[in-house]
């Protein structure tokens, strides 16, 4: 008997165990597709039945769709600065709209994002695509955990020539790791791919969190040719079609990663998240409007249900099954104690506002873990836009989009989602004890995360 061959056939068979084994154990990869100005029905699988949406329908059948997933502000800063926290905004200390203007800070450094807290575990991270909450050095992307980053500061950019598209002119805005770069002419959403791509590329034997910031569908609408013909030929109306050309451009462009991850053989035990930032939009900027809430009513900038409700889907081939769709009430803020959780992160010893959703991901049965949850954003300082929703109640005060005779005499517009998920009944008058009940748990709450 050849010992010599045996010894190393045992020791070759050991170290294929221990990798294996390793293998096994390896924690799951992460990415967060964060969209931007997204209606509650603008996917197939979600109701938008004109819309061609493969790529995202198959991701919510993979895994888990949640029907009332919720954005904690109705604006992009806000929005984004919540879910990289799991805070409220106005804990995470950005409760408006951060500036596009370069060297105007916006959400302080002294917060712990979501990057550092997977940095800070031995994950490689990554932002690429829009960012919107901090245009200094110490609120860029590389100071807020992100070991790499490629996108644009500000609010929005044309897609070409990479400059911000809300006012101007001469204001390029186009970043890796802190450095402005130029790559006039050429497609972002292609950009978003290709240093997607890379990244999983170079760190495909380590585990990575990257946060996918697409800026679609937000204005400009600027979809591919082949999408904007495909909606023409099926006879969609503007702004509509410009709206839907974008929406499938995103999604084809997310199939794009989506494929290179199954090229790399990492799918299985990658965790993917897609949400908006919040609701459609209805500014000039994107033709008056485009999106759908189906019958929600408001829009980007409200607090009723089609301002902050979203479509939202969880996919983990090896953690979590498939073809699932919860009902509970669940949040932006709560991605972030449900992927440390998944990822066996130790949290932050910091007051954070999510709640983990592993429980109601796993069983259709288990409750929602927020019993109460609250919404300030816009208005004025004396007539300020809030809302507080306990159970089917949900107490709006000053809400955008509303007429003046909907209110009652002090603002108050009091919905029952159950009765009228379409907010166009206002039952203040008829339950004065829920209006004061829901009024005092956010005069107590406003005070409470602006005095933590």
């Amino acid at each position: 008997m050849n010992y010599k061959l045996l010894l190393i056939g045992l020791i070759g068979t050991l170290s294929f165990s221990k990798l294996s084994a390793q293998a096994k154990d390896k924690r799951p990869n992460v990415i967060v597709i964060y969209a931007d100005d997204q209606g509650w029905t603008d996917l197939n699988s979600y109701g938008g039945k004109d819309l061609y949406t493969p790529v995202l329908d198959s991701l919510g059948a993979s895994g888990v769709r949640f029907t009332q997933f919720y954005s904690a502000s109705p604006i992009c800063s806000p929005s984004r600065a919540s879910m990289l926290t799991g805070r409220y905004p106005q804990r995470a200390g950005l409760q408006e709209m951060a500036s596009s203007d370069e060297g105007v800070a916006g959400m302080t450094n002294d917060q712990y994002t979501m990057g550092e807290l997977f940095r800070d575990a031995g994950y490689k991270t990554a932002h690429i695509g829009k960012w919107h909450i901090g245009y200094t050095k110490e609120t860029m992307p590389n100071a807020q955990g992100f070991d790499y980053s490629y996108g644009f500061m500000g609010g929005c950019i044309d897609n070409y020539s990479h400059f911000f598209y809300w006012d101007g002119p001469n204001r390029h805005d186009l970043w890796k790791n802190g450095e402005e770069i130029h790559e006039d002419g050429v497609y972002f959403p292609n950009l978003m791919v290709r240093e997607t791509n890379t990244f999983m590329q170079a760190n495909r034997n380590n585990p990575f969190f990257i946060y996918f910031a697409i800026n679609i569908p937000h204005y400009p609408l600027q979809g591919e040719e082949k999408w904007l013909k495909y909606y023409k030929e099926k006879g969609v109306a503007s702004p509509r079609d410009k709206y839907a050309a974008f929406i499938s451009t995103m999604d084809e462009k997310i199939g794009l990663v989506l494929h290179r991850l199954k090229e790399l053989g990492l799918d299985e035990n990658t965790i993917v998240i897609f949400q908006p930032d919040q609701g459609f939009s209805e500014e000039t900027r994107t033709f008056g409007a485009g999106g759908t809430a189906g019958n929600l009513r408001g829009a980007k900038f409200s607090l009723f249900e089609a301002g902050t409700r979203v479509p939202a889907i969880i996919s983990w081939p090896k953690g979590i099954k498939g073809n699932q769709v919860r009902d509970q009430f669940a949040s932006n803020i709560d991605w972030y104690p449900t992927l440390a959780e998944y990822c066996g992160i130790k949290l932050p010893n910091r007051k954070l506002d999510g709640k983990s959703l592993t429980g109601i991901i796993k069983d259709n049965d288990a409750p929602a873990q927020h019993q109460v949850f609250y919404w300030r954003q816009g208005g004025t300082k004396d007539k300020p836009q809030w809302a507080v929703r306990k159970g089917d109640w949900k107490l709006l005060r000053y809400p955008m989009f509303a007429k003046a005779e909907e209110l009652d005499g002090q603002g108050f517009f009091l919905a029952n989602l159950k009765e009228d998920v379409s907010e166009k009944r206002n039952f203040a008058k008829d339950n004065p004890v829920v209006v004061q009940e829901l009024r005092k748990l956010y005069e107590k709450w406003i005070q409470e995360v602006h005095n933590q």
